[in-house]
């Protein structure tokens, strides 16, 4: 019986968190309202899932930490079509095995998610601005700093990551945030909020809207879950689009997760 599934990344937390908004949509249209999708890093992984997604390169990992599960590997997180075979291979399995499932095993899970209008400052919400990546990842930075929610050396270690891997996720949208070493520097988990006039050159790709993250180890993965169902929205795309100011951007977001 499958219960729990859960995308497992490593440096992949931005697309993984878009995956797992792709696959609780799939796995609710089949009807499967008692198996629950998360995220995890795979280095948190316990023993007590059901299956486990993650990137071919590093399924063996995620095989070590969590042996008793049943395993997936895909390409990317962005496999729409992976996603279906797994929905398809838990309708099999729970129709096969329809015993009930002994409780996971403890598992060191996040804090409980806050409202996204408590992480979200309208001091750190601009709207129509203009610049490039550099400036616009600086920007993203310097609205956590100017909020409280993470030291100076935060900015410089956010260009770091952008450095190693794109953060852009698709629909327009950006998310740069820290490395994993600079967590000394993150005070509280938040998140900043830009949109650009003219879209910004991000590695080929146009992005319009910047959300600056702020977060250690699992914050993370719960502050790109709750923006990830928002930018999968058209809807609340449109109301982002439209929106005149910082308060119009907190009524949409204050709406994630």
């Amino acid at each position: 019986m499958i219960r729990t599934i859960v995308l497992a990344t490593d440096g992949g937390a931005m697309t993984a968190a878009m995956g797992a908004v792709r696959l609780r949509k799939k796995v609710a249209a089949a009807g499967l309202h008692d198996v629950t999708v998360i995220t995890r890093s795979v280095d948190h992984l316990t023993d007590g899932y059901d299956l486990v997604i993650s990137h071919r390169d590093h399924t063996e990992r995620a095989r070590a930490k969590s042996p008793s599960a049943q395993h997936v590997s895909i390409d990317g997180f962005r496999s729409s079509s992976r996603y279906d075979e797994a929905v398809a291979l838990v309708v099999e399995t729970n129709s096969a095995d329809p015993a009930p499932a002994p409780a996971p095993a403890p598992d060191p899970a996040p804090a409980p998610e806050e409202p996204a209008g408590d992480l979200l400052s309208p001091e750190a919400i601009v709207l129509d601005v203009v610049g490039d990546r550099d400036e616009a990842i600086t920007r993203a930075g310097e609205l956590l700093v100017a909020v409280g929610a993470v030291d100076e050396p935060y900015v410089a270690a956010m260009h770091e990551r952008e450095a190693s891997v794109s953060t852009y996720m698709g629909n327009g949208l950006a998310i740069p945030h820290g490395t994993n070493a600079s967590g000394g520097s993150v005070r509280r988990p938040a998140f900043s909020f830009a949109r650009y006039s003219e879209p910004v050159d991000w590695h080929g790709e146009q992005v319009r809207y910047v959300v600056g993250i702020a977060g250690v180890g699992q914050e993370h993965l719960t502050l790109l879950g709750q923006i990830a169902e928002v930018f999968l929205d058209e809807a609340q795309l449109a109301r982002l689009d439209a929106a005149a100011s910082p308060d119009d951007v907190l009524a949409v977001l204050g709406s994630a997760g």
